[in-house]
This record gives structure tokens, C-alpha cells and sequence, in this order.
């Protein structure tokens, strides 16, 4: 399994699994080394230090013993009302703070320190004369990293301060590896979810060529599925899963016959039922690529299952479902499992619509295409017989930027001839049928 940077959630589609795991691997393994060569002690010494004292020739003290080693960088100040505005604006990468101060005491500020987003991993060590334990689990409690008791000794103060230095900027590199690490990973799923993309893409238009039908049929249902989805208003990752998934709907033509998908006449009973296996083997084709614990398909939505942030996971099962119920009808005299309304998983039912649509408005071997408003009536007559009504409302509050899809993506079938270059005739009931195999 491997992590989605994107969703915090595990994919589970093997391939991506396998790569992504690979190089979280490697790079997990650069880790250690890479923070090792990073950062130590010498590392440690541009760290800017701030230094808060009510007595300014404590201040002086302290922050000469660290300039003998190395430490240049200095913010201080006696005043504490000052203290988590400089802060804000300074950010240090430790603070040496005094405990007893007038007007805001030195566990005032660190409380405030540590309830503050931004500034709450400072190491802060406490510069304290005070003896109290109390003081210090109060401290403790609060987040304090470190004591120093005054008179520091300048040993100790040195010791302590480049610890503190040393944890915080391993904290800090290991905390910009994991961004570069999450980017890194989220750029090689990307490259992965592409390939993935081209690869369905290439088995669609293999389908599609096989049937002779129009250059852009397979992606102006994609269109069409993808609007129906956000007009329905399902999330945006969703939609977006449906219209790729939508492009495998036919993909199980690969498996019928010359004889019987090229045919230009009505089709015999028996051929009928041998092209209605075109469902099945779709889903056989995509369902290769998925696990076994996928819920028996026919019988159960995939986008039941599927988190919107990590919708492309489920590209095969949302494409296999899809594979096995577009030709299911909502009065359940569809095929192939004679499924009704709700029964049949709402990714069929839409790509359902959109591809019905598409075959009516299209020219094909055995048919020139339908006018838009003929497409629109036949659509209308199929309305709670062979349309999810809702679905169907849904594909016709969205015919302003259906007509567009037909403009943008006008196909060329396999001779050259534009579909939408004849004018549609009307063609005889049993022929009609046939425009919706």
C-alpha cells in the first residue's frame, strides 16, 4: 500500500501501489543519511537567539559566553510586554527566557508561546534563580525544552542551547523533507494517473474503431456523463471519474463479430442476443485490473464506496460497473441482469442516457443522425421506461451545452464523412431500435 498525498488516503490500485511504494522506498532510505549530512553542531551556529531578561546585564553575560562559540545572531530585550511581538516578527529558532520578570511573568509568555500556531515549537530554556519546583513542572507542563539556573555557567549554557539547536533543526529539515517528499509524491501520482488516462483512453478508441462509429463518439459520452454528474450535483471528483470511466461503456465490442456489429440491417433475434454479450465482456476486460473484494457487480453502486478525494482509484470498478449496466432500462426490460429503477447503480443510468443520446444524433452504418429535437422526443418517449427520470431531467437542463459538445467534437466516421454533414431523416420504428444497441 502506499500513501496519496493529496487525501491522506491508501490507493489501492496495484500498479500505482507497486511504483509509489518503490519510491517511498528510495527515498525514505535517503532520510537518514541526507538529515545526518545536514545538520550538526557547526550547522547550528547562524541560529538566531532571542534572549528576554529584565536585568540587561544578563542579557550581556549570556550572550557574550555564546558569541566565544560562534553564535552571532542575537534578538533580545528586558521588556516582556514586547516579547511575543518580537516573537512574531523575529522568529527566532530558540529563546532564552527568564522566569521572574515584572508585568508578564517568563510562564506567561511561554504559555502564550505555545498556544500560538506559528511560533509553538521555538525551544524556549528557562533562565531561572528560583528554586521551585512547582515553578518548574508548571514550566515543564507548558512546553518548556530545557533549565538553566542562574549564575549560568557558561559551559553548560553552551552545551544546552547547541542541543536544543541541533533537535530543533533536525526537526526542521525532516519537516521540509517531508513537503519536498509529499510534492514529490504528488507530481509521480500525477504521472502515473496520466499514463492510466492515455491507457483507457487507447482501449476506448480501440473499441470504438472496432464498431466503425464516429472518431469522437467514446469522448462526447464522457462529456455528456460528466454534466449529467454535476448536474446532479454530485462532487466535481466524481463527475470527473464518471466521464473518464464512461469511455470504457462499450469496450466489450471487441468481442462480437464482424458479421454482427458491422451489420447494416436489423439484427436477427439470435444475433441480438449475441450482441447484448457485449455488457459482460466489458466487464471481464476492465475487471482484470481490480480485486476480487469488489462488490458483486449489478448489485451495488461502486460510487458507494469511493471518496471523492481519492475518486480515481476506482476507475476500473466505476468502468466495469458501467460496462455491465448502460443497457439497463428502468422498467427493467434492459440487459443483461434485467435489473429496475434504482437497482441499476446510478453510473449506469446516466452514461444510460448520454449514450442513447449519442448513437440517436449520430450517423452510423445503418442510420443517418437525428435532428437535435427528434433526439430530444425519442429521449422523452423512454422517460421511467427505459430513463431514470431524474437522470433524464438532469441531461435536459443541461441541452445548451449538449448542442455545444455536438459543435466542439463532430466526428469523422472511418470514411471520411462528417456525422452531422447529412440531414437526419426519420427512419422506421424497427430501425430505431436497433440505433440504441
Amino acid at each position: 500500500m502506499t500513501y496519496d498525498s493529496d487525501s491522506a488516503t491508501v490507493l489501492d490500485d496495484p500498479i500505482i501501489t507497486e511504483r509509489l511504494e518503490v519510491a517511498l522506498r528510495l527515498v525514505s532510505e535517503a532520510v537518514a543519511e541526507d538529515t545526518e549530512r545536514a545538520v550538526n553542531r557547526d550547522t547550528t551556529k547562524c541560529a538566531k537567539i532571542m534572549i528576554m531578561d529584565d536585568e540587561p546585564l544578563n542579557i550581556k553575560i549570556v550572550q557574550k559566553y555564546l558569541q566565544r562559540h560562534g553564535y552571532m545572531r542575537f534578538v533580545t530585550t528586558s521588556d516582556a510586554t514586547q516579547a511575543m511581538e518580537m516573537f512574531r516578527t523575529e522568529r527566532p529558532d530558540i529563546a532564552l527566557l527568564d522566569i521572574m520578570m515584572p508585568e508578564v511573568s517568563g510562564i506567561e509568555i511561554l504559555q502564550q508561546i505555545r498556544a500560538d500556531r506559528q511560533i509553538s515549537r521555538i525551544p524556549v530554556v528557562i533562565l531561572t534563580a528560583v528554586g521551585d519546583a512547582s515553578i518548574k513542572q508548571k514550566a515543564l507542563e507548558l512546553g518548556a525544552t530545557d533549565f538553566l539556573t542562574k549564575p549560568v555557567d557558561p559551559s553548560e549554557l553552551v552545551l544546552r542551547v547547541g542541543n536544543a539547536l541541533v533537535v530543533k533543526s533536525h526537526y526542521d529539515h525532516l519537516a521540509n523533507y517531508s513537503v519536498r517528499l509529499e510534492r514529490q509524491v504528488r507530481a509521480r501520482t500525477a504521472e502515473l494517473m496520466a499514463s492510466r488516462r492515455g491507457l483507457v483512453q487507447a482501449l476506448a478508441r480501440a473499441a470504438e474503431y472496432r464498431d466503425n462509429e464516429t472518431a469522437n463518439h467514446i469522448v462526447r459520452v464522457g462529456r455528456y456523463v460528466g454534466l449529467i454528474a454535476h448536474e446532479l450535483q454530485m462532487p466535481r471528483e466524481i463527475a470527473e471519474l464518471l466521464e473518464e470511466a464512461s469511455l470504457l461503456h462499450d469496450v466489450g465490442k471487441i468481442g462480437i463479430a464482424d458479421a454482427i456489429l458491422l451489420k447494416p440491417g436489423r439484427l436477427t433475434k439470435d444475433e441480438h442476443e449475441i450482441m447484448q454479450q457485449h455488457c459482460a465482456f466489458g466487464r471481464r476486460i476492465i475487471q482484470h485490473s481490480i480485486e476480487g473484494n469488489r462488490e458483486p457487480y449489478g448489485t451495488r453502486s461502486q460510487l458507494e464506496l469511493v471518496e471523492p478525494s481519492n475518486a480515481f482509484a476506482w476507475l476500473t470498478p466505476v468502468a466495469a460497473m458501467i460496462a455491465q449496466t448502460h443497457h439497463e432500462h428502468w422498467d427493467g426490460g434492459g440487459y443483461p441482469l434485467g435489473l429496475r429503477g434504482e437497482q441499476i447503480p446510478i453510473e449506469g443510468r446516466i452514461t444510460a442516457v448520454a449514450d442513447v443520446f449519442d448513437a440517436l444524433s449520430s450517423k452510423r452504418p445503418y442510420k443517418e443522425p437525428y435532428a437535435f429535437d427528434q433526439c430530444i422526443e425519442m429521449l422523452e418517449r423512454g422517460r421511467g421506461t427505459h430513463f431514470d427520470p431524474q437522470v433524464l431531467d438532469a441531461f435536459l437542463r443541461r441541452t445548451d451545452q449538449i448542442m455545444q459538445i455536438q459543435i466542439d467534437l463532430a466526428g469523422v466516421d472511418r470514411r471520411g464523412v462528417s456525422d452531422r454533414c447529412a440531414a437526419a431523416e426519420r427512419l422506421e420504428p424497427q430501425r430505431v431500435a436497433q440505433a440504441l444497441h
